[in-house]
């Protein structure tokens, strides 16, 4: 099996340009990609179970990997939860998988979003790893519109080695991430203002 083209470039390109940027001496020590979580959750969906078996359906067409259940651990009256019942999906992406799906979300997914102009960079944890929303499965390719039952959104986490917040977003940033650059799109606005 070939090396995915993004994760060739990570190695080829991005391990040195960060080795420099960030000052390390080894690169063992340059933040990497770990792993991707999507998950999806039903919360008040009336019919939960049916609404379960979708968001597995969409995950498992998206990733290329089937996803676990996840199941509620108390009842919870207000949302009609009982525990023990299903309550969405989840998939943890590695390897070549993860290069793959982290290359379509890049230069296919992301781009598709309505009236995208770059995503936030503000959804970090503290320990470098990101954290973005997506509202609507439509915006992947693998999806075809005609069959969609249901609008089921996703989060999406990147978890990466990087120590700090900083480190993370170079990372990602290298990689291609299409972050919305805060300072350029608030001069747009003071310009369209006036």
């Amino acid at each position: 099996m070939s090396t995915p083209a993004l994760q060739q470039h990570y190695k080829d390109k991005v391990v040195p340009n960060l080795k420099k940027t960030l000052g390390y001496t080894n690169a063992h020590q340059v933040p990497r990609l770990e792993k991707i979580v999507v998950t999806s959750c039903m919360g008040k969906s009336p019919d939960r179970k049916v609404a379960v078996d979708d968001a597995v359906n969409e995950i498992q067409k998206i990733t290329g990997q089937r996803p676990s259940i996840t199941f509620s651990k108390k009842a919870v009256a207000n949302f009609k939860l009982r525990e023990g019942e299903a309550l969405g999906a989840r998939v943890t992406l590695r390897g070549a998988r993860m290069w793959e799906f982290l290359h379509r979300f890049i230069n296919i997914t992301a781009p598709n979003i309505r009236d995208f102009r770059g995503i936030s960079s503000k959804s970090f944890d503290g320990r470098g790893n990101y954290a973005c929303g997506i509202s609507d499965q439509s915006i992947f390719p693998e999806i075809e519109i005609d069959q969609i039952k249901r609008t089921i959104g996703f989060d999406l986490i990147f978890v990466t080695s990087a120590p700090t917040d900083a480190e993370g977003r170079e990372l990602l940033m290298e990689l291609g991430m299409p972050f919305r650059d805060m300072k350029k799109a608030n001069e747009l606005e003071a310009a369209a203002a006036n």
